[in-house]
């Protein structure tokens, strides 16, 4: 998925020379699909002369993340095996990939329970931690969003019910001498409210669905990599999600709704009556 040009080397029984390259390296070296270099691989010990590599581009990848792309070159593990005099079944590291990622450290733990004490492992959250830790301010941030708009929302229909009802004084104070019980007109109210409420969210989610998708398709909002580890603002849509912050703003709005609604209460039919 973070190919943007040529194809994956083509690996066989032997050794092959093409590899795949981030476009960040390719722009600094200014190569291409199809270009050939040198690479020289340092020898231990002294008076040792480096080991040269001819190897040709076969793609090009760009997985956003600079740390990555400016180190990480792909290709045929069998020329470090052979410079390194290693067998062909050692390797200088390789990773273990986790179906559950809230369970990484877990599963680290247990992987550093079973490495021998001359080797050490090492997780993704503690190799780039600094990563982690930005996206966990941005977790902060959206919690800190929801919030307010929450917030917001149950003001905003706070004030429109207080103004129904100071609208509709003269009816309620009818209905309250035509036997009608408080409890049984706050009921009206709150009735209506909820209508407000669910056309706004259904006003709401559309518009924010719509957008999500233009994004997700499309990425129309690009971003630094340099800044963001990513060239496009990614978008996550969790149904299940959407759902329940609905329904709960559903849920704290009518909570928060039965406040003013107590006014109701406060009406005396003798005197509403009478108001011109």
């Amino acid at each position: 998925e973070y190919l943007v040009a040529g194809t994956i080397p083509k690996l066989g029984k032997g050794y092959s020379n093409e590899v795949l390259i981030s476009q960040y390296l390719a722009n600094r070296l200014h190569l291409k699909v199809g270009s050939q270099f040198n690479t020289f691989f340092l020898a231990q010990g002294q008076n040792t002369l480096p080991k040269a590599r001819r190897f040709t581009v076969s793609g090009i990848y760009n997985s956003g993340v600079k740390d990555f792309d400016s180190v990480y070159l792909i290709g045929d593990i069998k020329h470090v095996q052979l410079m390194n005099r290693w067998r062909p079944d050692q390797v200088g590291s390789f990773e273990v990939f986790v179906t559950d990622f809230n369970r990484i450290a877990e599963t680290g733990q247990a992987v550093y329970q079973e490495t021998g004490s001359l080797l050490n492992t090492q997780t993704i959250t503690e190799k780039y931690y600094y990563i982690f830790d930005w996206l966990k301010l941005f977790d902060f941030n959206i919690l800190i969003i929801l919030c307010v708009m929450i917030a917001v929302s149950t003001i905003n229909m706070v004030v429109a019910l207080l103004v129904l009802i100071l609208e509709r004084t003269q009816m309620i104070g009818i209905l309250k001498a035509m036997g009608a019980t408080n409890w049984s007109v706050r009921k009206i109210f709150l009735y209506n409210a909820l209508h407000l409420i669910v056309r706004g969210l259904l006003w709401g989610n559309g518009v924010a669905l719509l957008v999500l998708y233009i994004q997700k398709y499309f990425g129309v909002i690009r971003l630094d990599p340099e800044s963001y580890y990513v060239t496009t603002a990614p978008v996550s849509i969790d149904y299940g999600y959407i759902a329940l912050l609905n329904v709960g703003t559903i849920l704290v709005c009518l909570l928060v709704l039965l406040i003013p609604s107590y006014i109701i209460t406060r009406i005396v039919p003798s005197k509403t009556i009478r108001f011109d």
